[in-house]
């Protein structure tokens, strides 16, 4: 009896044992799964965005690592496949797409592209590049079910490099977004034959060159980009965001019937200097005169491209037409050197109707050169800008106001 006695209370204690044991293991359990599911981030990333975010920790307990003595030295390409162009993980209609496993939630991206090549040579464009991610992350806001997707078009040393810097530029990010990076030269490959025609009349130097298609970029998106993506914004590196870029995307909103294309005006006389022969043959034309009454043309720094209406427009993808584009600039006697702007100002003094103008405040454009040479007594015509400030672009290297 005794023993049996023994031996009993043994396995009763060893089954309270083991029932107390269960109870904590399964608490732990409960907790680590409550952590994960409640307290992670609902980001569904990029390839490269993963590795953008995988490093974010380390960039914010050494924020010295993305120094721009950095700049010129060839990067480690981390393990990962780049999202680019033809790659894309996700497709994209009109902004809005269905995500795998979010049942019929459905998420909107809005769609930012830059050029990003020879970034990794410059100091001066990596200090632009910080500024203008800095900027447009700290203002910043989008709701809980919308991407911003940045598209670089960049070459394989830049592309490097933005994948060092975006770390630390976008980590105070509040709000969801996705990077992709398209290949500079896969890009010019497809354009060159689409802008070729053109480089002569809008390209500096003489002659049509391969190098050049990508300043053309913007006129040709339309047939490059999936045909489901159907709005772009294109964004000098030169700029500083005051407002929230999401209110940029809203302009789309104000399209008239028939434009394709939103852009601010030229804020410097420099139409009024490329038009100057076509202006002394016509006195009373309003080709390059200042605003508003006036035609001063178009700056690229900020352009919202519609391309679904860019290529449904049939008298937008006529002016592409290499017979079209002779014929204006012979018209108009055109000769520029600023690619897809010198085009878009050309053919908006014939069809100003494929434009939707945006505010001066949305492109405050700060080069003063036209002032210094041979316009000081117009100048300020062209340069007056009224209302607020969302959006100041450097031109010409200008500096641009602290905050």
């Amino acid at each position: 009896m005794g023993i049996r006695r023994v031996f009993v209370n043994t396995m009763g204690r060893i089954s309270t044992f083991r029932s107390y044991q269960f109870v904590l293991l399964l608490a732990a359990a409960l907790a680590v799964v409550a952590f994960y599911y409640f307290g992670s981030e609902r980001h569904d990333f990029s390839s490269t965005t993963k590795r953008i975010k995988q490093t974010q920790a380390s960039h914010n307990t050494n924020r010295n690592d993305a120094d721009l003595s950095l700049d010129t030295k060839r990067l480690h390409n981390e393990k990962g496949k780049l999202k680019e162009q033809g790659k894309a993980e996700e497709e994209y209609d009109e902004g809005w797409s269905r995500r795998s496993g979010s049942g019929p939630k459905v998420t909107r991206y809005y769609h930012a592209l830059m050029m990003f090549t020879k970034v990794d040579k410059s100091r001066g464009l990596q200090e632009k590049f910080r500024v203008a991610m800095l900027s447009m992350t700290k203002h910043g806001l989008f709701q809980d079910d919308e991407v911003l997707v940045f598209h670089f078009v960049s070459d394989v040393g830049s592309r490097e490099l933005g994948e060092r810097m975006l770390p630390e530029l976008l980590i105070d990010a509040t709000f969801q977004y996705e990077v992709v990076f398209h290949d500079v030269g896969v890009l010019s490959q497809k354009l060159f034959p689409v802008v070729e025609a053109m480089q002569k009349h809008f390209s500096a130097g003489s002659g049509a060159y391969y190098s050049n298609a990508i300043f053309f970029l913007s006129v040709a998106m339309h047939h490059l980009m999936p045909a489901d993506l159907q709005r772009i914004v294109q964004l000098d590196l030169d700029l500083k965001y005051r407002s929230n870029i999401r209110e940029l995307f809203l302009q789309f909103e104000h399209f008239p019937p028939g434009a394709v294309i939103g852009i601010a005006r030229e804020m410097q006389p420099v139409y009024r200097h490329t038009f100057w022969q076509y202006r002394k043959e016509n006195p009373g034309s309003r080709v390059g005169d200042p605003p508003p009454d006036g035609l001063p043309g178009f700056n690229s720094g900020v352009m919202l491209l519609n391309l679904e209406a860019m290529r449904i427009s049939a008298l937008y993808n006529q002016l592409l037409e290499p017979d079209n584009v002779a014929r204006l600039a012979d018209q108009y006697h055109f000769k520029g050197h600023l690619g897809d702007q010198d085009f878009f100002t050309m053919i908006g003094m014939e069809h100003p109707g494929l434009f939707h103008a945006l505010a001066c405040g949305w492109n405050r454009q700060l080069c003063t050169w036209w002032r210094e040479h041979g316009y000081g007594d117009v100048f300020q015509l062209y340069f007056r800008c009224d209302g607020p400030v969302y959006i100041y672009h450097g031109n010409c290297n200008t500096p641009i106001p602290d905050d």
